[in-house]
């Protein structure tokens, strides 16, 4: 039923977001970070020194908004993709690679409704420890080469994800909250696509009979190479999509104007290896995502909590 899919797909990411989402944060501050402006080297070094300066659940900043909007995000992908996956069916017959496709495409255009929003304010969140640190280092360096000294940098107060809603509300209206909207339609659309008719057809080899569901660990790996491989798939729309929608930069770091900008200036600035900035770390945070998704929906905890309910009122 509608609502257990709902219910499954938002359990499901809740689960997922909680477990990877510190690696997620390592994703978006490597991306944001431009030649001549390292802060990090690596996902690891990423996270020991957000952990050393803004400690442990530093690295969990921008989980509230993810966790409050996850649940809505990942239920109406999942439920899009059966209900396209349904309505392009003739007469339950096995869908054909490209409606596959189509129902994955279906899936993605409808999920950037919740997603735009959200990566908007969770990558300002996100990347807000980089851009501090980034800016202490400068003064630090400052006070370093001025003989007379420099006063210390005053503490910014962190900025919450009301306050950055309420401001872009005001200054830009709701299009504020949807920047971005082409590049992320660029990277969930493909991923989709990719991702949808992958996983179908890897958990089919695990089903002994057409009409009984795959084992759950089937499920769950599937999930992960399906996720991972379309992760890596559309990782350079992902770049693109995290530089477009971070809304403050470091010291001498470009700004963008649009998606063709985007890629003209990373292409020319930094190579072409830079649409693969933080790959490993999406293809850690979408496996396991996805994974955990899977097996959440197919095991279908929603139906067994729904099925108790009339036993609990009797």
């Amino acid at each position: 039923s509608l609502p257990a899919k709902l219910i499954n797909g938002g359990i499901a990411g809740l689960i997922g977001v909680t477990c990877v989402f510190p690696i997620d944060l390592a994703k978006t501050r490597l991306q944001n970070q431009q030649n001549g402006q390292r802060m990090y080297t690596s996902m690891s070094d990423c996270l020991i020194k957000t952990i050393r300066s803004e400690g442990y659940f530093g690295m969990y900043r921008g989980a509230a908004v993810n966790l409050t909007l996850v649940t809505p995000e990942k239920a109406i992908k999942l439920a899009a993709n059966d209900f396209f996956r349904h309505h392009l069916s003739k007469d339950g017959k096995k869908l054909t690679l490209l409606r596959e496709m189509l129902a994955g495409c279906g899936a993605g255009t409808c999920q950037v409704i919740v997603t735009t929003p959200m990566e908007m304010l969770k990558i300002q969140l996100q990347d807000a420890g980089r851009i501090a640190a980034q800016k202490k280092l400068m003064a630090a360096q400052a006070q370093l080469s001025s003989a007379a000294g420099a006063a210390e940098p005053a503490v910014e107060a962190r900025t919450t994800a009301t306050q950055i809603t309420r401001e872009l509300l005001r200054s830009k209206g709701i299009a504020g909250l949807y920047k971005g909207l082409g590049a992320t339609l660029l990277r969930d659309v493909p991923f989709s696509i990719v991702y949808f008719p992958l996983f179908a057809n890897l958990n089919k080899l695990g089903q002994k009979d057409p009409n009984v569901k795959a084992p759950f660990y089937v499920s769950f790996l599937s999930g992960c190479v399906a996720g991972s491989t379309a992760a890596v798939a559309v990782n350079p729309c992902d770049v693109i999509k995290t530089r477009l929608q971070s809304l403050q930069r470091g010291v001498n770091e470009d700004t963008y104007s649009g998606i063709l900008d985007c890629t003209k200036k990373i292409w020319q600035k930094e190579g072409p290896m830079a649409f693969l900035k933080g790959a490993y770390c999406r293809a850690l945070v979408i496996a396991p995502l996805f994974g955990i998704a899977q097996v959440v929906y197919f095991i279908g905890i929603a139906e067994f909590l729904l099925d108790m309910l009339p036993k609990h009122r009797a």
